[in-house]
């Protein structure tokens, strides 16, 4: 299996349907590579660092036009596509969303941001409060967070648990914060004995530089890693690999929860 990161830049001075544009493109030249899949950055359809105001005028619900559009977009190119936008739930509340579609344009994941980032996130956002699905896709168990989220072990550890193979990160990771791409992501992947993908962008939005360095990682290495440029990167995911490495670092195989088991209860 082969997938896809694109980091984007300039994303600060388009609107939305040359974002959608864009991500076709991108999904074009990444299916002509061979890719199954492809991912895209946090709020790539809306921007992150745009106000309020801006967020709440720009968020759909999952039936809206944008994200119709990506369905059809994953459709006709014949690639997976993940993308992250602003949601308004059927509650009327607002969401930092990911969502994956699969080459068919049916919407197999829908992920809402749990860890809510400082001002930015929790002046516009409501809090995700369900843990993140596993869902079978194309053979394998893929799950999805978004940025602050992988930062916590107990949220990519509890996927893991479920038997997860592929974690799917949509991200905007801005400076000062370059060392959760370098080392955090990657620890994350061995840790937990899974693929992972961090998909960044790479401009300015306001007061916020991201940072690039999006990547593609297995438990054992980097396979493939983004600079500070608008870009795709690919990378081919052994399975039979995976299950090997499962067994040389056997993190969950040798866990004894029953020896943390009031962790959570007494904190």
């Amino acid at each position: 299996m082969k997938i896809a990161v694109y980091q984007s830049g300039q994303d600060a001075v388009i609107d939305k349907p040359t974002r959608i544009a864009n991500l076709a493109r991108r999904a074009r030249e990444a299916r002509d590579a061979g890719a199954d899949l492809i991912i895209a950055p946090e709020m790539y359809l809306t921007g992150y660092n745009i106000g309020r105001a801006a967020i709440l005028a720009e968020s759909e619900k999952l039936s809206g036009d944008s994200l119709t559009a990506v369905s059809r977009m994953a459709r006709e190119t014949g690639i997976a596509i993940v993308v992250g936008f602003g949601e308004l739930g059927d509650d009327g509340r607002n969401y930092n969303a990911c969502a994956l579609f699969d080459k068919t344009g049916k919407r197999r994941l829908l992920h809402r941001k749990i860890q809510l980032f400082g001002d930015l996130d929790r002046s516009c956002f409501a809090p995700g409060n369900n843990l993140p699905l596993v869902v079978d896709w194309n053979g394998i168990k893929v799950s999805m967070l978004i940025c602050y989220d992988v930062e916590f072990p107990e949220l990519v550890r509890s996927i893991a648990l479920k038997g997860c193979d592929l974690l799917l990160v949509p991200t905007a990771q801005m400076a000062p914060f370059d060392r959760v791409a370098e080392m955090m992501v990657p620890i994350r992947a061995m840790e937990s004995q899974m693929f992972l993908a961090y998909a960044n962008r790479c401009d300015q939005e306001g007061d916020l530089d991201y940072v690039g360095k999006s990547v593609i990682c297995s438990p054992w290495s980097d396979l493939a890693r983004a600079g500070g440029e608008d870009c795709l990167i690919l990378a081919d995911l052994d399975f039979d690999a995976l299950k090997k490495s499962r067994t040389e670092f056997p993190y969950l195989a040798d866990r004894r929860p029953e020896s943390y088991a009031g962790l959570l209860d007494e904190n």
